[in-house]
């Protein structure tokens, strides 16, 4: 057991709904085990620049379960161990900064709420000797080591409410309506969205696709007598022989943006398919608004996960959904790992067993 009484949380990444959800679950389940919480503002950069942290207690997180964001601010750059600096013995990173900063503060552990990347930071800041328990947060869904990250749930329901209302529109005036989600190099929201919203296309990164069977198979809804069609596309999702579709290119510090292949897909369909095609990018909007509850419950047990670990001494590690229990992994199992969508899955075979296209083979005629 570790004797501990203070310890810092901070979020990292891109935000998501659930982000608050942890950090009131942190500090309520901290204070009940006679521990005070630091919340460190704007990731890391909390730990670099002073009079950037304050107390957390039970009544300074009330009522925020609710609420998409954090509190707490958040980066998705500023990688203090990417960002050297000269000093009198040579060129040295800010993790000295923070390592010291971190003692100054008087804590014990450290709560980090993030991404892969975010999560890769927390796992070296380990092994330079600070505590660290990992919390898995993406709406991507594509952190190794859990079945589900909290933000998904939301994200997908966004994108699912947006695919219905694209229908009434797309049937109104018989157009093919294109859709980009999110998600960078893995398909879990376009593909469950797709499913969910019912999409007659859904391109992902795990499958290339062909255009061409792509409209093969809008051409054999128009016979069918249906004169729309919805095609889900993630943003990572690349064609056959090609590469994706970026809009920004990334850095030691910072990663790529995707974007731009909704455009692209929408102009190459109209063309091949003679109909009116329009595109929509859902963007930023997937990772606002309030949680579902689904995601609500989900970031609760992790923070309430979390503190367990402090308590117990058990660090290195990343809690995570193991359904139906909550677990701890290692983080160095899952650093540098990206958990896609599987060939095999499930969810692909009924999304073919109903005639819905992954652009990678001409449609069979069901």
């Amino acid at each position: 057991m570790a004797d501990i009484k203070r310890i810092g949380v901070l979020t990292g990444g891109g935000d998501a709904p659930g982000l608050n959800a942890v950090i009131r679950a942190v500090v309520k389940a901290a204070f009940s085990s006679g521990i005070e919480v630091l919340g460190i503002e704007d990731s890391f950069d909390g730990l670099i620049e002073p009079g950037r942290s304050r107390v957390l207690r039970p009544a300074d997180v009330t009522g925020i379960l609710r609420l998409g964001g954090t509190i707490l601010g958040t980066k998705n750059s500023g990688n203090p161990l990417a960002y050297p600096f000269p000093t009198p013995e040579g060129d040295v990173d800010y993790s000295a900064r923070v390592i010291e900063n971190f003692h100054l503060l008087g804590l014990g552990a450290m709560i980090v709420i993030g991404g892969d990347g975010t999560l890769a930071i927390a796992h070296e800041f380990s092994k330079k000797g600070i505590p660290v328990v990992g919390v898995p947060k993406t709406i991507d869904n594509d952190l190794f080591g859990t079945v589900n990250c909290f933000g998904f749930d939301t994200a997908v329901d966004f994108a699912t409410d947006a695919i219905d209302r694209l229908h009434t529109t797309a049937e109104a005036h018989h157009r093919v309506m294109v859709v980009e989600v999110m998600g960078r190099y893995a398909g879990w929201i376009a593909l469950h969205a797709g499913v969910a919203g019912g999409a007659d296309v859904i391109l992902i990164p795990e499958i290339p696709f062909d255009l061409n069977n792509v409209a093969v198979r809008l051409k054999e809804r128009e016979l069918w007598g249906a004169r729309f069609s919805i095609v889900v596309v993630a943003e990572g999702a690349a064609p056959i022989g090609g590469k994706v579709s970026v809009i920004a290119e990334g850095d030691p510090a910072t990663a790529e943006r995707l974007g731009g292949l909704s455009a692209r897909v929408a102009h190459d369909l109209g063309k091949l398919t003679n109909k009116e095609t329009r595109y929509v990018v859902l963007g930023h909007l997937q990772r606002g608004g309030t949680p579902t509850s689904f995601d609500r419950v989900l970031a609760t047990r992790f923070g309430g996960k979390a503190i367990e670990c402090v308590v117990q001494g058990d660090f290195d590690k990343m809690v995570a959904l193991r359904s139906p229990d909550i677990v701890t992994v290692p983080l160095a199992e899952i650093v540098g790992k990206q958990r896609r969508v599987p060939l095999d899955s499930d969810v692909i075979r009924t999304a073919r067993a109903l005639g819905i296209s992954f652009g990678d083979h001409a449609p069979d005629g069901n």
